[in-house]
């Protein structure tokens, strides 16, 4: 603006030695008179031509069950200030120096709070943007710089203040004879796409096509319920994903994702649970902060209780416990699904990985990370991108995890239940005994003997046997 305003003044100077020198003003007062007034056209004209310092060059928009977020994509760093407005509900956002450059014709405002969104000038150049409501809110914001593909960006999550119609948990509660609760998390979305493919193939949509599917087969066994972290297509941080699990009381954590690498020719599934590191620092952060203990009831997870009223001591104690075992469920059943993927896809390992993964950090929930393919790799993206690829993935995933919990059925569920009622097989292993294997199955000697018209307890290594229920 500086060199604007030296090249205005040079002109005036310039128009003004004319002036001089016609017969027309040969005073210099009257000249100066000239002079004075031509300034302040310039210094008006330089006041109501202001130069932007950035444009809005987009606005996005996703709805949340719980909240709506916008984003507005800048041409650079800004200046802003956010108000809640009433009577009516409006929520207002003006931007120092800005000029507004994106449409909202194309936005879906439906479910959300806001029913139109206006524009115009606060004074003469900063921008002011006008969201008009259905009902009060509350609302974060924040800004994001440029990064990646992405440029500068202002984040604005508005929360509903009323509560809204959500799938029902009846299913969920933890009662006797319950179904066993699986928490389905479809990885990224929202303005975070994940891993990009070739022809536009986005992990976000990937995954949560795939969660889909994995939420219908499970809701169709009698003795299993899927519950869907995320729902549709916006953003959850992390630690939010695991709450919401923590929230439908879940027995198990699935967050499905799909790898991408800078070799195309990357390729195969994989499974991944915590690792042990992982999982010492997250315990030292609930240690850390009490205020987490109260959350660490877990309902069906390994850690049922509260650890507000237990000494430091015990509760270290216990919360190791919980992660030892709460890892361990999660390796073992990462066996389970990781040798059914292996009849789909080709796997990339060929046993369960770990890794320290935020999503996987449940103290008390069993977790597994599922990469279904590399979206990177041409020929996988186009796999994971066809429905009946997805539906035989997902198949692979429920299959394995349920195997799991057929072999390993939780206390109180109904699969629990059925299996004290139902016969099953049994391959005799190396250092079996009769005794021992009625005692595990909760049945006798006798019954096992009477059951297999068995005249001894004699039993031989692959010898194959019927365990009556207990």
């Amino acid at each position: 603006m500086e060199l604007v305003v030296q090249i205005k003044i040079a002109s005036v100077f310039k128009i003004a030695s004319v002036f001089k020198e016609t017969s027309v003003v040969k005073n210099t007062a009257l000249a100066g008179y000239f002079i004075a007034h031509l300034l302040l056209a310039c210094l008006t004209m330089l006041w109501v031509s202001p130069s932007y310092s950035a444009e809005v060059d987009s606005v996005r928009l996703w709805r949340a069950p719980d909240n709506t977020r916008l984003v507005l994509d800048l041409s650079g760093p800004v200046e802003y200030k956010i108000s809640i407005l009433e009577a009516p509900d409006r929520l207002v956002i003006d931007i120092k120096n800005s000029t507004l450059k994106a449409s909202f014709d194309k936005l879906d405002l439906t479910s959300t709070p806001i029913k139109a969104i206006r524009s115009g000038l606060r004074g003469t150049a900063d921008l002011r943007l006008v969201f008009d409501l259905t009902e009060s809110v509350t609302h974060t914001h924040f800004t994001l710089k440029a990064l990646a593909q992405y440029g500068d960006r202002l984040v604005v999550d508005i929360f509903d203040t009323k509560a809204r119609a959500t799938k029902t948990v009846s299913k969920v509660v933890p009662v006797d004879n319950r179904r066993i609760v699986i928490a389905i998390d479809a990885g990224h979305g929202g303005e975070d796409p994940g891993a990009l493919g070739p022809k536009k193939i986005r992990e976000k949509v990937v995954a949560l096509q795939i969660a889909k599917r994995l939420e219908r087969l499970f809701d169709q066994d009698k003795y299993f319920a899927g519950e869907l972290v995320r729902t549709g297509d916006y953003y959850l941080a992390h630690r939010k994903r695991t709450d919401i699990a923590h929230d439908k009381r879940a027995d198990f954590f699935l967050s499905i994702h799909a790898d991408a690498f800078t070799n195309p020719k990357a390729n195969g599934a994989s499974v991944y649970a915590l690792s042990t590191r992982g999982a010492t620092s997250e315990a030292a952060r609930y240690l850390a902060n009490k205020e987490n203990r109260a959350d660490l009831i877990g309902g069906a997870g390994s850690l049922s209780m509260s650890l507000d009223d237990k000494d430091d001591a015990l509760v270290e104690v216990l919360l190791d416990l919980s992660m030892n075992n709460t890892l361990k469920s999660s390796l073992e059943a990462g066996d389970y699904v990781l040798r059914n993927m292996g009849g789909v896809a080709r796997l990339h390992k060929k046993k369960v990985e770990q890794a320290g993964f935020l999503v996987l950090k449940s103290p008390d929930i069993p977790s597994l990370l599922i990469e279904t393919g590399f979206i990177s790799n041409p020929t996988e993206a186009s796999r994971l991108s066809n429905g009946n690829y997805q539906q035989r993935m997902a198949q692979a995933i429920y299959t394995g995890l349920t195997d799991y919990f057929h072999d390993n059925p939780l206390t109180g569920t109904a699969l629990k239940a059925a299996k004290n009622t139902q016969v099953r097989s049994y391959v005799i292993a190396r250092g079996d005994t009769l005794s021992g294997i009625a005692q595990r199955y909760n049945t006798s000697v006798k019954r096992i003997l009477s059951y297999n018209k068995m005249r001894s307890s004699t039993i031989k290594v692959g010898q194959k046997i019927m365990i009556p229920a207990g």
